[in-house]
């Protein structure tokens, strides 16, 4: 009778062990492809975690648009089929449109610029998101966006002629982008490459660790050599998820990633500058921008974006706020820091 016993208490004891009982797994999707730099951070955070909660707490990681565009992992993790997402600014601007101020065109300038104004004002849009259901792990810059195109775009009028990807359906953007005299293409970011391919677009914006990343470039090997913004990046889990980890494990965890996005972001900065060299290599060309474009540019944004999306599309007061910070940080350093 107590051989009989024996395996179902064995078994028993193995169920009810602490480490196997509690343990949660975490589905966390993102269109980064496997493999890449950014794919490679959300694997430090699992390995970091898994650590830190002796196998308790692990993520199972859906990269590569695997999971859906952004708009589509949101909705799911709004429906518990995801839990986490690695996100683009781009992304969060339809739970917090205040995000949007962090990448508006021309703004921000530099990585420094860029670092000081997270620090600042990255409490404001998280308490923002955590309202809305979710916790943010970690911030990150998925790098400077530039132009790509199949022709050398070196002025506002070049980018006019080109069929230009346009990332969703945000028709007022969208609107304003036509008003201007641009042909905006709305696709998903998955789209992209096919869309190339067939001619529907033949100019993308995007940073050049991602245009090399994806491989667009090989369709597009005109860079404009001209920052138009940051892409930031940042790591959020559904608010109701994390708060079923162990309550004494969340600080740690939550150490854990923002560590490695501060790692990331310090990364990121060399991305950029080895991908230009690395798509060189295979006949990119970086088109040069005079300063009278670059003024022309910075008039287009001043003149017919700040009007149509200060106010509008996120407040007047999270805009002032950063162009506060940003004139606090320039005033006390000097131009070879920035």
């Amino acid at each position: 009778m107590i051989q009989r016993l024996l395996p179902s208490l064995l078994l028993a004891s193995l169920l009810a062990a602490p480490g196997l009982a509690s343990a949660q797994t975490l589905k966390l999707g993102t269109v980064v492809p496997e493999g890449s730099p950014w794919h490679q951070a959300i694997l430090e955070i699992d390995a970091a975690w898994r650590r830190i909660s002796n196998g308790r707490v692990q993520l199972r990681v859906y990269p590569g648009g695997v999971a859906g565009d952004e708009a589509d992992m949101l909705r799911k993790i709004r429906i518990g089929q995801l839990h986490a997402a690695a996100l683009t600014s781009a992304g969060l601007v339809s739970i917090v449109p205040d995000i949007e101020a962090l990448s508006f065109p021309l703004a921000i300038r530099t990585d420094a610029e860029l670092d000081r104004v997270i620090e600042k004002v990255s409490p404001v849009w998280e308490r923002q998101l955590e309202e809305r259901g979710f916790k943010v792990l970690t911030w990150s810059n998925a790098g400077w966006v530039h132009f790509f195109a199949r022709e050398p775009v070196a002025s506002a009028d070049d980018l006019r002629r080109q069929r230009l990807f346009f990332w969703g359906s945000d028709t007022q953007y969208l609107d304003l982008l036509k008003q201007l005299g641009y042909n905006p293409v709305p696709l998903a970011v998955t789209d992209l490459l096919p869309s190339l391919q067939t001619g529907l677009v033949n100019a993308f914006a995007a940073p050049p660790s991602a245009a090399l990343a994806f491989q667009w470039f090989g369709l597009a090997k005109n860079m404009t050599d001209l920052p138009w913004a940051p892409l930031p990046s940042v790591t959020v889990i559904s608010m109701r998820q994390w708060n079923r980890l162990p309550a004494d494990l969340r600080p740690e965890l939550e150490e854990a990633a923002r560590e490695v996005g501060r790692s990331l972001r310090e990364r990121t900065r060399r991305l950029d500058q080895e991908a230009v060299a690395a798509m060189q290599e295979y006949g990119l060309e970086v088109v040069p921008v005079s300063d009278k474009a670059t003024a022309e540019w910075r008039a287009i944004v001043e003149e017919h974006g700040v009007p149509a999306f200060v106010g509008r599309r996120f407040s007047r007061e999270i805009f002032d706020q950063v162009q506060s910070v940003l004139q606090e940080f320039r005033d006390g350093t000097d131009d070879e820091t920035l």
